[in-house]
């Protein structure tokens, strides 16, 4: 049997306070981390990832107090990403109610840190957030630093090299697309696809129930929001109730 779809929002997290924008600039703030955590896990979301999305740019760590608290109020699966650069943040995060960490700029500037990651903690916990966009040859690049900063990398060959370092799976972010709600980045979800075993989670551009379709289509193995789901433009049961139409199995349980 197929593992079901997993719908998860983002909260984009800074200075304690959920935000949302276009290509991570010109934020606007969306709420409360812990009563949006509750609202979402009462909607159907699958799982709930929560990235400190200054914490790498400003040299600081994710702040644990808000993740404690929205790790008391959920049961669902909890993925904590931002400035996570050590065993001992990790540990400290997973001590403090998060499922799985995401890490990116850490991981570039230390690939080791992945074995040294999945070696003790296990791979389950591991999420690669690769963040990619197009350079001006068209190919798609790695960035760092919430996107503000190039790696040089390509994304082909570091998708490669994660899964075979000890990856879970991977969060694949266009940075081109995000909050610009006009659809995954398919071609960018076709190429990870095929350079990876790996589950992909797709993120950045979903602005429609069919976008979410769309990605599934392109080889993605779940599918994360932001936008779309914060300013309620779409809900979490229309995403799932239209994909249960087209075949896919998704968990349709709600909690109360």
């Amino acid at each position: 049997m197929s593992l079901a779809i997993r719908i998860i929002p983002c909260l984009d997290v800074d200075a304690g306070r959920v935000v949302k924008g276009i290509n991570f600039i010109n934020l606007v703030d969306a709420g409360d981390p812990v009563e949006m955590a509750r609202k979402y896990q009462m909607e159907g979301a699958d799982e709930l990832t929560f990235l400190d999305i200054s914490a790498s740019a400003d040299g600081r760590s994710t702040t644990i107090e808000v993740v404690k608290k929205c790790a008391e109020e959920i049961f669902i699966p909890l993925t904590v990403g931002g400035g996570i650069s050590s065993i001992a943040q990790v540990d400290t995060l997973l001590r403090a109610g998060a499922d799985k960490v995401s890490i990116n700029t850490a991981a570039i500037s230390k690939p080791e840190l992945i074995n040294e990651i999945s070696e003790r903690f296990g791979n389950q916990v591991l999420v690669l957030s690769v963040d990619a966009r197009r350079n001006e040859n068209g190919e798609f690049e790695v960035t760092t630093h919430g996107g503000r900063k190039s790696s040089g990398l390509d994304m082909r060959s570091w998708i490669e090299e994660i899964e075979i370092r000890g990856a879970g799976e991977i969060l694949l972010n266009s940075m081109d697309r995000d909050g610009v709600k006009s659809g995954y980045d398919l071609e960018m979800i076709k190429v990870a696809r095929e350079h990876s075993n790996l589950p992909i989670i797709a993120s950045g551009g979903a602005g429609t129930v069919e976008h979410f379709q769309e990605a599934l289509a392109a080889g993605a193995n779940a599918l994360l929001a932001a936008s779309v789901f914060h300013f309620g433009e779409v809900r979490i049961n229309q995403v799932k109730d239209e994909l249960a139409k087209n075949g896919f199995p998704v968990r349709m349980e709600m909690s109360n």
